[in-house]
């Protein structure tokens, strides 16, 4: 998918680097998150822009699993009320990027 058809969805994409920086972070995720764009491309995900999911259920299982494509429920906390979502987890072996979509 290209850019806008990536803003275009309805859930929050944020595509990570295997460092854990932010390489894709959609408009849906922008304006729910109430972050911009520019301000979080780049930065450590996990210790900068969603602390609350720097953990074993997420972070951590994002970075010892090969191949993952996993639905957990989450609750958001760091910079908002807590909010109960759905978040997918997507890594392959076969790509670089990493991907965290959340269903509000």
């Amino acid at each position: 998918m290209d850019r806008e058809q990536i803003d275009q969805l309805s859930f929050g994409v944020v595509g990570l680097s295997s460092e854990g920086l932010v390489e894709v972070y959609n408009a849906t995720e922008s304006r729910l998150a109430g972050l911009p764009a520019d301000t979080v491309m780049g930065a450590p995900f996990f210790l900068s822009v969603a602390q609350c999911m720097n953990n074993f259920m997420v972070a951590q299982r994002l970075k010892d699993e090969v191949e993952l494509d996993a639905t957990l429920p989450f609750v958001l906390t760091f910079r908002m009320r807590p909010t109960p979502v759905a978040l997918r987890l997507l890594k392959s072996k076969n790509s670089a990027r990493f991907y965290v979509l959340i269903q509000r």
